[in-house]
């Protein structure tokens, strides 16, 4: 992927803190066969940056980074008493209709495989909270508020509840193609159809945090093109 800069993908400025909208396909932190990251991007500009979560290598949205030590520790705090808002946006499967459904389950980290399962005997307390925002013809777009933050939380919360995410093949969804939805569809010849989207369809639209006044801060996340252009796709099925 073509290197960014901050200016790229700031959304957000304080005296304490910086909000992007990260692109899918960029760790957060360093990863071996990339020689950047989001928090190397951060660095080039402020170099005592520390970020204040994680999000999935291929989940775009909304991140908060934190401009010095006194800055991280004051929003590790809000994390740990889970006093921050944190609203993410998935295409999923399946006609649904969640209205601020509590999804609980226990979520047990499989460390050998980088995935996780349900597992009632090993697994830690987990919290979704669901919401349908739009039904299309086989497809639904649904708001997440993670109570807390499980590794994979959404994806396999939503999968229990017969809901994976778009492109989600780890946990039971399926890569899904235009010519699923579209009647009359022509491929040209001697090429391979893509998928709509080629990532897991999960995206982290807004974030509330309180800065070091305790002044309240809500950060807004556009969808990216292939979440819009998916959408869009979508929307001719209604």
């Amino acid at each position: 992927m073509k290197k960014v800069s901050l200016a790229d993908i700031l959304l957000k400025e304080t005296e304490d803190f910086i909000f992007i909208n990260k692109p899918a396909y960029i760790s957060t932190l360093e990863d071996r066969k990339k020689d950047f990251s989001i928090l190397s991007i951060a660095r080039e500009v402020h170099p005592n940056a520390i970020v204040g979560h994680r999000l999935d290598k291929e989940t775009s949205g909304v991140m908060v980074i934190a401009k010095s030590e006194d800055s991280y520790k004051h929003l590790t705090l809000q994390f740990e008493r889970r006093e921050v808002y944190k609203e993410y946006h998935a295409v999923v499967e399946g006609v649904h209709h969640f209205q601020e459904d509590m999804i609980e389950l226990p979520i047990h980290i499989l460390s050998s495989k980088g995935r996780v399962s349900i597992n009632y005997e090993r697994g830690k307390h987990s919290a979704t909270i669901v919401s349908t925002l739009k039904n299309f013809r086989n497809h639904a777009l649904v708001q997440c508020e993670p109570v807390t933050g499980r590794m994979h939380q959404i994806r396999v919360h939503l999968s229990r509840n017969n809901a994976p995410l778009v492109s989600d093949i780890a946990y039971g969804g399926s890569m899904l193609y235009l010519s699923q939805l579209k009647k009359k569809f022509n491929l040209k010849k001697d090429t391979d159809e893509q998928p709509l989207i080629k990532r897991v369809a999960l995206h982290a639209y807004s974030l509330g945090i309180k800065d070091r006044n305790e002044q309240p801060i809500l950060v807004q996340a556009d969808y990216p093109k292939d979440m819009r252009a998916l959408l869009k796709q979508l929307d001719k099925t209604l």
